[in-house]
């Protein structure tokens, strides 16, 4: 049964919040882009950029209200986690504005998660399950931002990740959590219509740290549930997951400052290789919808059958970044004359 007060569905997942959701978002990115209005804040090409000129980033707005407009007409109870989630949207859009120092932004995040897994839906747990689920959180939180870096990347990965994260739930009866992540989902695909390449409005802080918060919560919300276990949203959100984690893996192993800018990342790599925006975001939309969708259908299946889906994922993904790190390190290689 659901843990957080989710008011039951009795079969439909409430399809006009939906509707709500992208309508609102949509309605306001236009408003913001005709009237100038969201150019408040600016991203500034820097060492970790892929684009030459400034553009908006101030995205977050339009998806946070999207979401939340859907989630009051669908669960006007669920007012915590909704509150939760717009004091790191508020925090975040503070840093995308003014700038906050690392130390306030990380306190943002742990608090959060602190406050949702300890007095919300895992109060259970004990000391080191607490702990881990506190931390996870708070790494999911900041490597969605860390993977916001490429037109119709964060966007396309809200879309796929939490479509399915409402289908799995769907599947098991669930129709009023499956529409709360439908909802992040219709949102993001409003802003998706403006942020694929070329990018008229990126995200910003203040929508990749919620939707990255979110993702983690609803992943743990779904397990704690029995929707599904934890292998299911690690491998929906992988195409990021894995992409952060190793990246920051590799340059700690080789002794690099991690909090600095830098485009090391494996989708950073493909766009500078040559495929450019497009074509990466494609490319990543194709695994992303590959990954959720057999992550969905092993849910299914049976444990020595998981198992060995499992390995197979990881060696595809030992496989794909392997054949791109050795293309980086040839074009790395000073041309001989």
């Amino acid at each position: 049964m659901p843990v957080l007060p989710i008011a039951p569905s009795p079969s439909q997942p409430g399809y006009l919040a939906l509707l709500l959701s992208f309508a609102l978002a949509f309605l306001v990115l236009v408003v913001m882009l005709k009237g100038g209005w969201a150019r408040f804040a600016l991203d500034h090409p820097n060492p970790r950029s892929l684009h030459v000129a400034p553009v908006p980033r101030t995205g977050g707005v339009a998806l946070m209200v999207g979401v939340s407009a859907g989630w009051i007409m669908l669960q006007p109870g669920l007012w915590l986690l909704l509150a939760v989630a717009m004091v790191l949207f508020a925090t975040s859009l503070w840093d995308d504005v003014r700038g906050l120092p690392v130390v306030w932004r990380f306190l943002a995040h742990f608090l959060a998660a602190w406050v949702l897994v300890v007095f919300y839906f895992l109060p259970g747990l004990e000391l080191v399950g607490t702990a881990m689920a506190v931390l996870a959180i708070v790494w999911m939180t900041n490597l969605y931002n860390f993977m916001d870096g490429s037109d119709g990347l964060a966007g396309g990965m809200a879309l796929f990740g939490f479509g399915f994260y409402g289908l799995a739930a769907w599947l098991h009866g669930d129709a009023a959590f499956a529409g709360l992540c439908w909802s992040v989902a219709a949102a993001s695909l409003a802003f998706l219509l403006f942020n694929f390449h070329p990018a008229r409005i990126f995200m910003g802080d203040s929508g990749s740290i919620p939707l990255g918060f979110l993702a983690a919560t609803f992943g743990l919300l779904g397990w704690h549930a029995e929707y599904w276990p934890l292998w299911f949203p690690a491998l929906v959100f992988s195409p990021f997951i894995l992409d952060a984690s190793v990246t920051l893996a590799k340059r700690l192993l080789r002794g690099e400052k991690v909090w600095q800018a830098h485009r090391e990342h494996y989708y950073q790599r493909l766009v500078q290789m040559g495929w450019g925006h497009r074509q990466t975001a494609l490319a990543e939309y194709a695994l992303m919808a590959v990954a959720g969708a057999s992550a969905t259908w092993a849910i299914a299946q049976d444990g020595r059958t998981q198992l060995a889906f499992g390995i197979v994922w990881g060696l595809a993904y030992l496989l794909a970044m392997w054949l791109v790190d050795t293309k980086w390190s040839r074009m790395q290689r000073p041309s001989r004359c």
